[in-house]
């Protein structure tokens, strides 16, 4: 009899911790920057209808100083929260003298007409028609989001002046390919003979389609390395016959170790010939399709504000930006009404605990990174004072155990946070950074080290610049032990180049 294999041998228990959806939108609340907070609570405002936002003149703005103590529109302002997230609980089988709910029909049309109520007031006070849009509406807006102009990609750039050139259709198809086989940059990632092998084109026929695309704007799309775009682009300003042209045609690597000496003597000229070329050189796009790639850039908003007053630095948290929602009456009234429709009630009680757990995790969110950015201002108050170089090393352990919180809280806090201090808007996690112990005991964050050897750099005599070695002891001047090869590490984070390739001629 052939026994069952057993599954027991390596097996073992351990506990997995499921968080449910309200932890779960309570650490996204946690996590999110104050934009994505904004949207996030205008999506609930708009799924949520027993929410509503509250007018301007009824938010508070709280403010914290660096001593700890919170002023009283802090206070008043976390009374108003608390107010804001109370709902009283309604025995459902009151009575309501003059008001009866008929059937369950008609309280859902109720709640229809409060959900509109509370849209309108979302979006201002305007009134809106509710019919549904005549198909003349539908192509009007049709034609409004087909107006709407996207930023053209390097390829829809290409192929419109491929369209537009004097290719046959033969060779249309060739500089699809060609075009396809460019990267974000414009460099061409195929070379002809591999593209002639794996499309059975002609070799001559993508090398004299190549050769068109290459003339397309950008200058310099569709080289195969950086030598070839620099090349094509000088050859586009009409400087095949120019030094700089010499110099990346012969003499790419030395360029790139900025071997000037031995670059100015293969080709006969000055150093200070070659320098200068190398200037001119670096004034070309090394990608040129750069330009079409989707910006990055985002607009933020600091959490808090840094300002001083009264002899000290006050923490002003930015709530202005958030819109103020509470718990609407209405609703909190018509659980009293439905008494005859289990169905409704259980609907309006799961909406006011959904919006009282949003209200508490907003405020808690709130009340966490305001608890932070006084830690950050009370203990880096030389950094608000001076800047940078008195940066002082501080950790998130640190900052968890002052705030009576856990470490990855205060990592899920700062994330993506930004303070506005005095000293400019930094990211909130930018001042937590390790350090180092000075000569005299005393320590200095590594963004104060890395500062000073930025300054160092920036006052060197050019033509002799400092090496490791020197940069290492003069930093020990300032009583700054520090090892050499830290020095490198350091300065190959801030993208300084080593001493021979800073030296200038």
């Amino acid at each position: 009899m052939a026994m069952e294999p057993r599954l027991q041998l390596g097996q073992r228990q351990a506990q997995v911790q499921i968080m449910s959806p309200q932890m779960q939108q309570s650490l996204a609340i946690l996590q999110a920057p104050l934009l994505d907070l904004r949207a996030l609570i205008n999506k609930e405002l708009q799924e949520n209808p027993v929410l509503e936002e509250m007018a301007s003149d009824e938010s508070g703005t709280a403010e914290v100083s660096d001593s700890g103590d919170e002023s009283p529109s802090a206070k008043a302002s976390e009374a108003d929260a608390a107010d804001a997230a109370t709902v009283t609980t309604v025995d459902p089988s009151a009575e309501s003298p003059g008001e009866h709910v008929d059937d369950f029909h008609a309280e859902v049309e109720r709640l229809a007409e409060l959900s509109e109520e509370w849209r309108e007031h979302f979006n201002g006070g305007q009134t809106q028609t509710l019919n549904r849009a005549t198909p003349d509406d539908e192509e009007r807006r049709r034609f409004m989001f087909d107006s709407l102009t996207a930023s053209a990609s390097l390829r829809d750039h290409l192929l419109e002046q491929a369209h537009l050139s004097d290719l046959d259709p033969a060779e249309q198809t060739v500089a699809e390919l060609i075009i396809g086989n460019l990267d974000d940059h414009g460099y061409l990632q195929a070379g002809v003979e591999e593209l002639a092998q794996s499309t059975g084109h002609n070799r001559d026929l993508i090398e004299e389609v190549l050769s068109v695309i290459r003339s397309f704007d950008p200058p310099g799309v569709g080289a195969l390395d950086l030598r070839e775009c620099l090349l094509l682009q000088l050859e586009r300003g009409g400087r095949i016959s120019s030094l700089e042209y010499r110099v990346v045609d012969k003499h790419m690597d030395a360029l790139g170790r900025r071997r000037f000496p031995e670059i100015a003597r293969s080709l006969g000229v000055e150093i200070d010939e070659i320098q200068d070329a190398a200037e001119n050189i670096a004034g070309l796009d090394p990608r040129p399709g750069s330009a079409f790639l989707p910006n990055d850039d985002h607009f933020v908003l600091p959490e808090a504000n840094v300002e001083w007053k009264d002899g000290e630095y006050v923490v002003v948290s930015n709530r202005a930006d958030l819109p103020q929602i509470r718990i609407s009456n209405s609703y909190k009234d018509l659980l009293a009404q439905a008494r005859n429709s289990k169905d409704v009630r259980e609907y309006i009680r799961a909406k006011i605990r959904d919006g009282k757990f949003l209200l508490k995790s907003i405020h808690q969110r709130q009340d966490t990174i305001l608890k932070i950015a006084r830690q950050i201002v009370r203990r880096q108050r030389e950094f608000m004072d001076e800047g940078v170089s008195h940066l002082k090393p501080m950790t998130m352990s640190e900052i968890a155990e002052a705030v009576g919180v856990h470490e990855t809280t205060v990592s899920r806090a700062v994330s993506g946070k930004y303070i506005q201090t005095p000293q400019g808007l930094f990211e909130m996690r930018y001042f937590f950074t390790g350090g180092i112990k000075t000569s005299s005991g005393e320590d200095m964050s590594n963004a104060s080290v890395k500062q000073m050897i930025s300054e160092l750099v920036a006052n060197e005599p050019k033509a002799s610049p400092l090496s490791d070695e020197q940069l290492t002891k003069l930093l020990g001047e300032r009583n700054v032990k520090i090892a050499r090869r830290t020095i490198a590490k350091y300065r190959d984070e801030l993208g300084i180049l080593s001493s021979n390739m800073r030296r200038v001629y």
